[in-house]
């Protein structure tokens, strides 16, 4: 790149912070972040560092509920009060302390997919270098007399290519025996998400979640118009190396593959909502079934940090433009 035909370097790339003004998202720090080549997105500091917004050459990917832009102060941390301010993004993280239905295990009632979705990064900085704009983000789920979660994030997005890259490492930082639970709640949405779009997620098991789903299981990959009253379905897909899913549009030339270590994140789920207004596919990796706490615990499969433990997961996000790229870069035989 020759210089002497810019003047700042976000002529071209770079990131951006700014803050919202007026609603219920009032004063919420916001990261615009381009990498130059068709890559944009929002990081929401406010919201766990979670990606609100992401378009690729201009055309959105993820799916934005009517709730909007809720600020941390409006969460509701009773039973399904997360929906109130599910602003969905393109990524929602769920847990740390709890995942999906909400129940009482082990004498304490846990709301649907827990609190730090709607948790502010207790520090957050950026650094750009030749190669990427790398953000990392400290979100602390510390308790007094209790216990004490503390996620470390760092996103880097490349400027080389369309790629995002997300780490999270998770340390338990109290001093005692604490459930560790997280669940990516990654959100496809219009104009990706249509009836022109193809569906890719080559697990070597599919299982229905509800007698629903069970009903629908052989059009698990079927993406239908929008439709009135639409009653959810997910399914519960099964990785043992490489987990792998993605979307591609040929009606906009845009497509999409996000991958994991599988052996890290052994769950996947498949969110089908093709509801009037909330129309939606999530594609999910985590750590545990969104079942509720009570139901991972009582199958012995609760992940639980000793004092002084930490887990680090990794999912990967690949953009394309070209559909046979997009159905080449999905690894072989489950392996990358």
């Amino acid at each position: 790149m020759d210089k002497a035909y810019i003047g700042h370097i976000s002529q071209l790339y770079g990131v951006e912070e700014h803050r919202l003004v007026g609603g219920r998202g009032d004063g919420m720090r916001l990261f615009q972040v381009r990498n130059g080549k068709g890559l944009e997105f929002t990081l929401s500091a406010d919201r766990c560092s979670d990606i609100s917004r992401l378009s690729f050459d201009g055309v959105n990917l993820g799916y934005f509920s009517p709730v909007g832009y809720v600020a941390p102060a409006y969460y509701d941390s009773v039973g399904n009060g997360f929906l109130k301010s599910f602003t969905a993004g393109f990524l929602t993280t769920c847990g740390l302390y709890a995942v999906g239905t909400p129940c009482n295990d082990d004498g304490e009632d846990t709301p649907l997919h827990g609190s730090v979705g709607n948790t502010p990064a207790e520090s957050i900085g950026t650094q750009q270098t030749d190669d990427a704009i790398v953000i990392h983000a400290k979100i602390d789920q510390s308790e007094v007399f209790g216990r004490k979660l503390v996620l470390y994030r760092t996103i880097t997005c490349s400027l080389q290519e369309n790629r995002i890259s997300l780490q999270d490492r998770i340390v338990n930082e109290g001093d005692r025996i604490s459930p560790c639970m997280v669940l990516y709640h990654f959100n496809m949405g219009y104009p990706l998400l249509s009836e022109t779009a193809e569906l890719n997620i080559p697990s070597e098991q599919v299982s229905p979640r509800t007698e629903k789903a069970a009903k629908a299981i052989s059009h698990w990959q079927e993406i239908t118009k929008p439709q009135p009253q639409f009653e959810e379905e997910c399914f519960y897909h099964h990785f043992s190396e490489t987990g792998q899913a993605g979307i591609y549009n040929a009606a906009i030339g845009k497509g999409i593959r996000i991958s994991y270590d599988a052996k890290k994140l052994p769950y996947f789920v498949q969110w089908k909502m093709m509801g009037q207004r909330e129309y939606v596919m999530g594609l999910e990796p985590a750590n545990c079934h969104p079942d509720g706490r009570d139901k991972m615990r009582e199958a012995g499969t609760l992940l639980q940090l000793q004092p002084g433990e930490e887990v680090s997961y990794c999912v990967n996000l690949q953009f394309f433009r070209d559909k046979t790229e997009w159905r080449n870069s999905f690894a072989p035989s489950n392996q990358e």
